[in-house]
């Protein structure tokens, strides 16, 4: 990356000195001297000062205490116009709805986020680009370069800021993946595996009639949920299409959960895509007189704090959800910093509970 620190006298500060024939000159530090006294190169001083991640922790210590000793501080200014930074990076939702703000898996995201970018210098600016008005301000942010990258997430299939990413030249890095494109940054999760995990607890406690409430088909996450839960139940070789499609929220699995009952009233155990849609698809078994889990067995996916407080507790994938905003936070730091970073799948697990206790 570009040296912040060659941006001109401004970007030096010193002690002052005296000299012949001045009353008394102000003492400029150098970078180069900052570096001479850490014992390191000038680039690795450079990048101790931007926060970069690429520079080992003692030597970190080292450029920090050499500049305090020198009291050398780079000028803010300075280094923005050295390096043609904004200084801040966007966390972009293709969402407009209220409630997203109480949503605690958006919160959980924005903590891990803000954690990551509490080191680094860089603001976080949010932006809600569900409308053609919010794409079009996004656009106008990034062709300004008024931001130094951009994280997206949740991109449906055909979702118009997938294209808007694909044009800009800003680092981009997805939360999740998409659909219909190959994205070369993204930070997800083992959806598929953690529907798999879910689905063969059900089939080792002696469930045989398993159903499934999955996602909308346009969302990757979704898609890797159903396709685990049918990896599962087709290997013991039992029908894998008693699923409905929600979306993601209470009342969206209660009334998938209702749909299935009618459909197939000898379901014994059903995999829920989110906590959210599980605890509606419990309440449902509840109204059609269904004991939870002597009848039928619920497992879901998030382990949300939703999770500990249904009746029974529910049974559930756990997936590292602030993992998810911090990861995706460090990668578009390291692009920005000129790293080349690799995606990342983040593991998941399962946590039993009440509410499909698993096998005696």
């Amino acid at each position: 990356m570009p040296d912040p620190t060659t941006a001109g006298p401004d970007d030096r500060h010193g002690e002052e000195s005296s000299g012949p024939g001045a009353a008394r000159a102000f003492r400029v530090a150098t970078l180069d001297e900052v570096a001479q006294r850490a014992g390191v190169s000038r680039s690795v001083a450079s990048r101790a000062m931007n926060n970069s991640r690429n520079v080992s922790a003692p030597k970190r210590e080292a450029v920090a205490r050499a500049a305090a000793e020198l009291g050398y501080v780079p000028n803010p200014t300075a280094r923005a116009l050295a390096t043609s930074t904004a200084g801040s990076v966007v966390l972009a939702l293709p969402d407009d709805d209220p409630a997203l703000f109480g949503d605690p898996f958006f919160s959980q995201v924005l903590v891990g986020v803000a954690a990551a970018l509490d080191r680094s210098e860089l603001n976080l600016t949010l932006m809600l680009a569900s409308s053609e008005r919010g794409r079009e301000r996004l656009a106008r942010v990034l062709r300004s370069r008024r931001s130094d990258g951009v994280m997206l997430m949740g991109l449906r299939k055909d979702d118009p800021l997938g294209r808007l990413a694909a044009q800009t030249d800003v680092p981009v890095v997805l939360g999740g993946r998409p659909l219909d494109a190959d994205a070369r940054w993204y930070v997800d999760v083992d959806n598929r595996g953690g529907a798999r995990l879910a689905a063969e607890h059900l089939l080792r406690s002696g469930r045989r009639h398993l159903a499934a409430i999955v996602g909308p088909v346009d969302l990757q996450a979704s898609v890797a949920r159903h396709h685990g839960f049918a990896d599962a139940v087709a290997a013991e070789r039992l029908p894998a299409d008693w699923v409905e499609h929600a979306d993601f929220t209470y009342e969206g699995g209660a009334a998938a959960m209702t749909r299935l009952l009618a459909a197939h009233p000898e379901i014994d155990g059903v995999f829920a895509a989110s906590d959210y849609m599980a605890s509606g698809a419990m309440r449902a078994l509840r109204a059609a007189g269904r004991r939870i889990p002597e009848d039928v067995a619920v497992v879901g996916f998030d382990d949300l704090e939703i999770a500990r407080h249904t009746e029974p507790p529910l049974t559930t994938v756990s997936q590292p959800i602030r993992g998810l905003g911090h990861e995706m936070a460090t990668m578009l730091i390291r692009l920005i910093d000129g790293d080349t970073p690799t995606p990342i799948i983040l593991p998941t697990h399962l946590v039993v509970r009440g509410s499909a206790p698993g096998p005696v």
